[in-house]
């Protein structure tokens, strides 16, 4: 079984008991996701390090080249709100500080979206202002900056890889964040947007890292490729 088939099996595997157990709240779907992926990927790739939200860091992960990144359950918040559905399951390889492999589930939608079959980027219609994924509740006001300049229609939502997920299949035509984030939350999401010929990187149009010594990336942008100079040129003006 390939990387990519190992991520997206691992994400479904997790979402489907993070439905089973939605009723028990956040904390013990966050548990249970985690330690269904922990005994796959080391079932599946036992000499491969982890990088887990919900597990101690290992610092054994920064000598290792291959790097699995793991957010059991992003969105929490939104996930405690049934019937929403924008929360996630991320599982994403990092080699040598790349994503190669990864694999965002969107168990609510009954979807998993990953690498191995990267999505296809529908067409965006000409004319209307670009559409901007923002945060629910913590949009930053280099963010809100962002969306003025370039006089975009913001769309509020919950998990980082469901916002990144809506870039992917065309709901909305970027995802812009700013002011704290770490490596689980921007892996997988990554990994995929790329995989689908989306445009990823920091806000100053800089590579995206992972597996480093502090997994704090507070911020990225993942958009349709013709938008990209206009975003990190915003972001610029912004500060």
């Amino acid at each position: 079984m390939d990387d990519h088939t190992v991520a997206a099996e691992a994400a479904h595997l997790a979402g489907r008991r993070l439905l089973a157990v939605r009723a028990e709240g956040g904390a013990a779907g966050d548990r249970h996701a985690d330690e269904i992926l922990f005994e796959y990927l080391r079932r599946m790739r036992p000499n491969d390090a982890i990088l887990s939200e919900e597990s101690p860091d290992d610092a054994a992960r920064l000598e290792a080249a291959r790097v699995w990144i793991i957010d059991p359950l992003d969105g929490t918040r939104e996930y405690g709100e049934v019937p929403r559905t924008d929360w996630a399951v991320h599982v994403a390889l990092a080699v040598d500080h790349t994503p190669v492999a990864g694999a965002v589930a969107l168990p609510a939608c009954d979807t998993v979206l990953h690498t191995g079959s990267p999505p296809e980027l529908p067409p965006r219609p000409a004319g209307p202002p670009p559409r901007i994924a923002v945060s629910r509740s913590r949009t930053s006001d280099q963010v809100r900056g962002i969306v003025t300049a370039l006089s975009a229609t913001p769309v509020p939502m919950g998990s980082a890889g469901a916002k990144a997920m809506a870039v992917v299949r065309g709901e909305v035509d970027a995802y812009v964040h700013s002011g704290g984030q770490y490596e689980w939350d921007s892996c997988a999401p990554v990994a995929v947007a790329a995989s689908a010929g989306l445009h990823v990187s920091r806000l100053d149009g800089s590579p995206l890292r992972y597996n480093r010594p502090d997994p704090y990336l507070p911020d990225l942008v993942i958009c349709r490729p013709e938008l990209a100079d206009r975003i990190i040129g915003a972001a610029h003006r912004v500060g």
